[in-house]
């Protein structure tokens, strides 16, 4: 599975892109036939407490693809929610 993540006018920490990479990985447990995972993160104006941007898209071959767009405290808080938004849908469609 790819996992391309793109943070938006800052550099992304080693730290942040290893917990995003790990995440993913979790989540192709889940789903085996996704192709791939696009992140994009991005710091919303004007800087307050929730700013933090996250939206997270899964690549899959035979569906649409599943997208969650979260914003938060952190970035780590962010994609933790998108990705539990993204496993929700995809049980939607596992059940359909």
């Amino acid at each position: 599975m790819d996992i391309r993540i793109q943070a938006i006018h800052f550099d992304a920490s080693e730290r942040l892109v290893a917990f995003i990479n790990k995440k993913a990985e979790r989540l192709g447990r889940h789903v085996p036939d996704a192709t791939g995972v696009d992140v994009t993160l991005k710091v919303v104006k004007p800087e307050t407490a929730n700013n933090k941007e996250a939206v997270v898209k899964v690549t899959l071959p035979s569906h649409d693809d599943i997208v969650a767009n979260k914003v938060a405290d952190t970035f780590e808080e962010a994609i933790d929610v998108c990705l539990e938004a993204i496993e929700r849908q995809i049980a939607k469609k596992k059940d359909k």
